[in-house]
């Protein structure tokens, strides 16, 4: 349990990082998205990482189903955050293949690419992290990530402003 915890910490993580490139090199005006928590952390790359482990296949068709369980995850994970917290993190009405603005081709066929370069490249390191991270250590990460997803939760559900949750 605590490698999967660990392995959903690390691509949150990274994701906030791609995140924050993509951000600089786009000239977002959102350069700050936090993406629901605090924490460095986008729960959604995690949870998407996560589902992507899940699948059975592998080789190139990797690229296909890792970009539409990632897709399937990025819906979800836009879906609830809506309806559970009344805020949009992202909005792709815009972007040509689009489904309600939750989620597009464009990006489908990119999260594709990552997914599975993240598979090959990746994870052999991310498991390596995961597997000598004392269980002491995840306990308290385990302690501060939920105090953070149950604050920042309240918050938005209470306020709705995504734009509070900035810094850095």
């Amino acid at each position: 349990m605590a490698r999967w915890l660990w392995i959903f910490w690390i691509y949150s993580f990274l994701g906030y990082g791609l995140e924050k490139v993509f951000a600089a090199a786009t000239h977002s005006p959102n350069q700050g998205r936090k993406c629901f928590l605090l924490l460095p952390l986008c729960p959604v790359y995690g949870l998407g990482m996560l589902a992507v482990l899940a699948l059975p296949v592998r080789g190139l068709w990797l690229v296909l189903w890792g970009g539409l369980a990632a897709t399937a995850v990025e819906y979800g994970y836009h879906w609830a955050c809506e309806v559970f917290l009344g805020v949009q993190f992202w909005n792709y009405a815009r972007v040509p293949g689009n489904l309600r603005g939750r989620v597009c081709l464009p990006f489908t066929v990119i999260w594709g690419l990552l997914t599975a370069l993240a598979v090959w490249w990746v994870q052999p390191w991310v498991e390596s992290i995961a597997a000598v991270i004392p269980w002491q250590a995840t306990y308290i990460f385990l302690l501060i990530f939920t105090a953070d997803a149950v604050c920042s939760a309240q918050f938005l559900r209470k306020t709705h402003d995504i734009e509070a949750l900035r810094w850095g």
